[in-house]
């Protein structure tokens, strides 16, 4: 009887502590969770707060859909016209910016379209575009997708309108259109973190940043309650007070890849 009593607090304990600990959904983008930023956070997380982030990683386009249905608590992007939007929708309460790097254009250490030497992003482009050298769109809908079609657009271009013969989406993360870029030998816009964590660079160079319109602000927002009653905005809330804590954003800081900081914190004391 005894054993029986002693076998049922064991559960009951376990049950009780399943019961305490939490866990909630968080849509980040493919760039963020490349860059290795995600493995160093979450655990401290984990440690702090006790709460699991079960992390989809996805283009900004499908986080911001996943949002809008409710299947996530949270989104970390990085395309700022469309989260705007999305919280005037009523999707979101606010959006609160965490941190930023930069977009930078990487190609064949040769640079047949001698991109390195212009002076902006608009006669980089220009280049790459009159020489018919390859360059690998990730054609995803994703934060950096969006953000190489307006640097098209500014620069006077309809990417829809480019031959596939050297105008090549991939309709795919930044890891995967880095791989294509790698195997073509061909050009391609990519973040920092995404570029400074990337293995396969074989003949690719980083060749052009710099540029102040090349700025990538990454934002937190959590899904809007009366949207969606069921989604966990107390530990939303949680994971937000964290990353734009002391302890989280002198974690972004000092994240580093071969002594290059991927990451500058930038949270507000409020959203």
């Amino acid at each position: 009887m005894k054993r029986i009593f002693a076998a049922s607090l064991i559960i009951l304990n376990g049950l009780c502590s399943a019961a305490f600990a939490s866990d909630m959904k968080l849509a980040v983008t493919t760039s963020f969770h490349n860059s290795g930023l995600s493995a160093i956070l979450l655990p401290e997380v984990k440690k702090d707060l006790d709460l699991t982030v079960h992390v989809l990683v996805v283009g900004t386009g499908q986080a911001l859909n996943l949002a809008r249905r409710g299947d996530v608590d949270a989104i970390l992007v990085h395309s700022k016209k469309a989260e705007q939007r999305f919280v005037q929708k009523g999707f979101s309460p606010y959006r609160r910016e965490i941190m930023y790097n930069d977009f930078v254009l990487v190609g064949p250490s040769l640079d047949p379209a001698l991109i390195g030497r212009t002076g902006n992003i608009g006669e980089a482009l220009t280049r790459i575009k009159s020489s018919g050298q390859p360059f690998i769109s990730r054609g995803d809908d994703s934060g950096t997708h969006r953000k190489e079609v307006s640097l098209w657009k500014i620069s006077g271009f309809t990417p829809k309108k480019f031959s596939k013969h050297w105008y090549k989406p991939v309709g795919a993360g930044m890891g995967a259109a880095l791989n294509t870029a790698s195997a073509m030998n061909a050009y391609i816009l990519t973040d920092r973190g995404s570029w400074l964590n990337f293995k396969n660079k074989q003949e690719l160079k980083l060749l052009y940043w710099g540029d102040e319109i090349l700025y990538n602000q990454y934002s937190y927002l959590p899904v809007s309650t009366e949207k969606h009653p069921h989604v966990k905005m107390t530990e939303a809330i949680e994971l937000e007070n964290w990353l734009t804590s002391s302890k989280g954003q002198k974690m972004i800081a000092e994240f580093r890849i071969k002594g290059e900081q991927l990451f500058v914190p930038n949270a507000k004391s409020s959203p």
